[in-house]
């Protein structure tokens, strides 16, 4: 009997800035996780979302749609979200959808200054999507 590879999601808030780094396999069955941690970041008022997926040994489409659903969530409540330090096998995920906006080099924000973030890529796009999106609990967008 295998055990089922994990996930793991560490959170570290400044301000309104969150980075979360997860660590394991992103799949079908870990996919909600990614999903509801990044949405707890937008239902706590966190707009700038830097997600590390430094160490994610696997993502499929499923983790890849959770990440885009998060983009657009992110990006209508006027936010940015961003993967940093993807592995080969993601970014070649990524490259084959489309969706390569989503990366950009983490720059040392949680060790001194920063410079202001740039709005996301989609921000139009999701500013066009908005009112399709579900509403989030608490009246977040």
């Amino acid at each position: 009997m295998s055990v089922p590879p994990i996930l793991n999601v560490y959170r570290h808030d400044t301000d309104n800035r969150a980075l979360v780094t997860l660590t394991g396999e992103i799949d079908l069955n870990s996919a909600p996780l990614v999903h509801a941690s990044l949405e707890r970041c937008l239902h706590d008022g966190i707009r700038t979302i830097d997600v590390d997926v430094t160490a994610v040994t696997f993502c499929d489409c499923s983790g890849l749609n959770a990440f885009l659903y998060a983009l657009l969530r992110t990006a209508a409540a006027g936010g940015s979200l961003q993967l940093h330090h993807p592995s080969p096998a993601l970014k070649r995920l990524v490259a084959l959808t489309g969706s390569n906006s989503l990366f950009l080099a983490l720059p040392d924000a949680f060790a001194g200054s920063r410079p202001p973030p740039r709005p996301s890529p989609v921000h139009q796009v999701a500013q066009l999507l908005a009112p399709t999106l579900p509403a989030l609990p608490g009246g977040v967008l």
